[in-house]
């Protein structure tokens, strides 16, 4: 499909008045009934150029773009490639080297560029919560689309519509119409600005797709905007906002909610691995028996302190939806974030957490294969609906109610977050605890930095001794 007409007029030059008295030359056509275009040059010469240029073309028989207005042949091959067609294209291109959450992201972004280049506003029969998932979940979904199984009347009609519709390539040669696309990337369905994390994404995404585009000749450059531009990415806050920290008691108080509940001995061992061990939550639910090495009851050191355990943490499983794997199991297997294929990491395990795990694998009476952390019903994986839904439970019946309704302990990652600050509040060199949480120094520094607290008046004691004013 090409959005391309060999319609076209060309009208005399206009001289148009400037406000400083010069003049400018003005050159209108028209591609196709509607679509006209214009360009002001600064000397008539200049005018006359560009106007026999597309007379010429236009004598020749060459078809003129209906988004650019320019002939087809000026440059790319944005008129011949339609944008539904390129995309399609390059999810399945990508789709065997993606991981399964960036299959999601990538559905995602292009599900919402898509809406926002179709030629036409969408017809009333059509119910935009289900354009957007007939995109992503069927057109943006390599291995659904690919199943000999027909998706629903519904979605088919809807994806017909969609790929008659869809603009060419061209479109990304018009600044207009980028503005849109990247108008839509920062918005959601009910019109409200998107997360700028989300807006972030979106806009990699895109970048990596119109790079494929210029590198297969199709776009002559990456239109998108970089640098400081009124419309370039926003910034994304890297730090951890205080206020969504728990403090010691708050933890305390509801591991031991957690713990009265049904099945609450497993639930509350796997928050306190978050909380002490700094474990990410699809490091946590991934871990097995075998993995942590439990020092006896009442161990205790040549100074008689307890002794402490360890984690082998070498494997994570993310939630991220049966659909978009290629096992077809809700958990994606992988290896650890930002880390080479095998490597591992050891981290301490604290005696309290220790004594949460032993009860544990003795009451289930676990063996070394089996999960540390198994589900209720069936013994798989934890599920994260349900970890969200306990966290969120205790965070109810415990935090009093400005908490609650404050963003403390929001998200079950947060029991990480408290984790990483507390051993930096504790004094534990940012090295040491980087190589426990698996992150780099300046990772850690960054996104915690601004949590590390109860320092500053030692602080202010060893800086007064050195005096910036004298008296007189």
């Amino acid at each position: 499909m090409t959005d391309s007409s060999f319609e076209v007029r060309i009208f005399n030059l206009e001289v148009r008045k400037r406000s400083n008295g010069t003049s400018g030359f003005r050159l209108l056509w028209q591609v196709g009934p509607r679509r006209r275009f214009s360009r002001t040059f600064n000397t008539k010469a200049l005018a006359d150029a560009e106007r026999a240029k597309l007379l010429t073309a236009a004598k020749k028989g060459e078809p003129f773009s209906i988004e650019t207005g320019r002939p087809v042949s000026y440059g790319s091959k944005a008129g011949e490639v339609s944008w539904y067609e390129f995309a399609v294209g390059f999810v399945d291109k990508t789709w065997p080297t993606n991981s399964v959450n960036q299959r999601k992201n990538v559905a995602k972004a292009l599900m919402t560029a898509t809406v926002a280049l179709v030629r036409t506003p969408l017809p009333a029969r059509f119910d935009p919560v289900r354009v957007r998932t007939a995109l992503r979940e069927w057109a943006f979904h390599a291995k659904r689309r690919g199943d000999k199984a027909a998706p629903p009347a519904d979605i088919r009609e809807i994806l017909d519509w969609v790929e008659r519709n869809t603009l060419s390539m061209a479109a990304w040669e018009d600044s207009q119409l980028v503005d849109r696309v990247l108008g839509a990337l920062g918005t959601k369905l009910d019109g409200t600005a998107a997360a700028p994390s989300s807006v972030l994404r979106n806009r990699r995404i895109m970048n990596l797709v119109i790079e494929l585009a210029v590198r297969r000749g199709v776009l002559a450059k990456n239109p998108l905007p970089k640098g400081k531009v009124s419309n370039a990415a926003p910034r994304v806050a890297d730090a951890i906002d205080k206020r969504s920290l728990l403090n010691t008691d708050q933890v305390q108080a509801m591991l031991e909610w957690i713990g009265t509940r049904r099945y609450g001995y497993v639930y509350r061992a796997f928050f306190a691995t978050l909380l002490y061990a700094g474990l990410r939550p699809e490091e946590a639910v991934a871990l097995r028996v075998a993995d942590v090495s439990l020092p006896p009851e009442a161990a205790v050191t040549a100074d008689g302190v307890p002794e402490w355990g360890e984690a082998v943490v070498h494997e994570a499983q993310p939630e991220v939806g049966s659909g978009w794997t290629d096992s077809g199991e809700p958990h994606e297997k992988r290896g650890l974030k930002g880390r080479p294929v095998g490597d591992t990491r050891t981290v301490p395990l604290h005696p309290d957490l220790v004594a949460l795990l032993r009860a544990v694998i003795e009451r289930l009476e676990l063996q070394p294969g089996d999960l540390l952390f198994p589900g209720q019903l069936k013994g798989g994986m934890l599920a994260g609906s349900v970890l969200r839904r306990c966290w969120g439970k205790a965070r109810k019946a415990v935090l009093p109610p400005h908490v609650f309704h404050s963003i403390a302990g929001q998200r079950v990652y947060g029991c990480r977050n408290i984790c990483l600050t507390n051993w930096l509040n504790d004094g534990i060199p940012p090295a040491t605890v980087a190589r426990w949480a698996g992150n780099s120094v300046q990772v850690l520094l960054a996104v915690y930095a601004r949590c590390i607290d109860g320092r500053d008046a030692d602080y202010q004691r060893r800086a007064y001794g050195t005096r910036y004013i004298r008296a007189s």
